[in-house]
């Protein structure tokens, strides 16, 4: 079984290195002076235990790497960047299985219209991309949490052969058939990462945004009727399985979409965390206010090339 990663970034460089290490067939998608560092030298993978090179097959377009209903695509693009390699993966190959790597909710439904084998994968995984070639993961010795299921429920055997290369790979994997759940929990948890990117987790209002934005997004999917999986459960997946440590010295500055910001991307995807609140508070008649707003000012910050925790919380309150 050989796996597609589309996006060699933080998350899919890390999957994709961890792979590769284990010995599993792997060819990334990836682009700019990243593509072109990783067919020169490598995709290399720093941790707290050191640093090691990945000679990854590394391709610039989905359709070069020429997937196929036998392959596994681990779509690990930023969900504002997912519906050209998603359209492009399925139109090569109708048959293949999607798996969502990805923060949000949405991707999973997106795969959905178009393919009936999506397998959604909830991901914790601490790790950093800013050097062309390099991704940083800091928790170590297992990097990371990437739990799979069947979307919108179940498990199956893709499922569980997934689950199996992952583990071998190092990740703390299992199959959970109700994944979704702990992916809306995980939602409710990255709708801190507007805060982060806008005013920075040490900014003093912080503590009331993060405050405000859940209280926000856990009364929308409770009149939604929504199961977010949170609490002592998603605690007790987290404990004794992530342990960041500083790498070559250093702790990992921030979220994703601090990330984004810093490296200038000129894009965010608040609008598939923040947004998913904000639509789903619009279709059950319950005010956003700071989820807007916050959605609004990362957006702006990001288009304008604005680097990260650059405003204030108070103005968001």
């Amino acid at each position: 079984m050989r796996y597609v990663v589309i996006g060699a970034g933080a998350v899919g460089g890390t999957i994709a290195a961890r792979l590769h290490a284990a010995g599993r067939e792997v060819v990334v998608v990836a682009r700019g002076a990243h593509l072109d560092a990783i067919r020169e030298r490598g995709l290399r993978l720093d941790t707290p235990d050191g640093s090691t090179t990945h000679p990854v097959e590394a391709v610039g377009t989905v359709g070069e790497a020429r997937p196929t209903p036998d392959d596994v695509a681990i779509l690990a693009v930023k969900s504002q960047d997912t519906p050209p390699p998603l359209a492009a993966l399925l139109e090569a190959a109708p048959g293949i299985t999607v798996v969502c790597a990805q923060n949000g909710v949405a991707n999973e439904r997106l795969a959905a219209r178009r393919t009936d084998r999506v397998q959604a994968m909830l991901v914790i995984l601490p790790a950093e991309h800013y050097e062309p070639g390099v991704v940083v993961a800091s928790s170590s010795p297992v990097p990371g949490v990437l739990d799979v299921g069947r979307f919108p429920s179940g498990v199956d055997a893709t499922t569980e052969a997934i689950v199996a290369d992952l583990t071998a790979a190092g990740f703390s994997s299992h199959a959970d058939p109700d994944v979704m759940a702990a992916k809306y929990g995980k939602l409710l948890t990255n709708l801190a990462n507007a805060v982060d990117a806008v005013c920075g987790l040490d900014d003093p209002d912080a503590p009331r945004l993060v405050e405000a934005v859940t209280a926000e997004g856990r009364a929308v999917l409770d009149a939604a009727g929504i199961t977010a999986r949170t609490g002592d459960d998603d605690r007790v997946r987290r404990e004794g399985t992530i342990t960041e440590r500083p790498v070559a010295g250093a702790t990992r500055r921030g979220s994703s979409s601090w990330q984004s910001l810093q490296r200038g991307t000129g894009s965010i995807e608040a609008r598939y965390l923040n947004g998913e609140i904000v639509a789903l508070g619009a279709a059950h008649q319950i005010a956003t206010p700071v989820n807007t707003e916050l959605m609004r000012v990362a957006e702006e910050m990001a288009a304008a090339g604005e680097q990260p925790a650059s405003r204030s919380g108070a103005d968001l309150l």
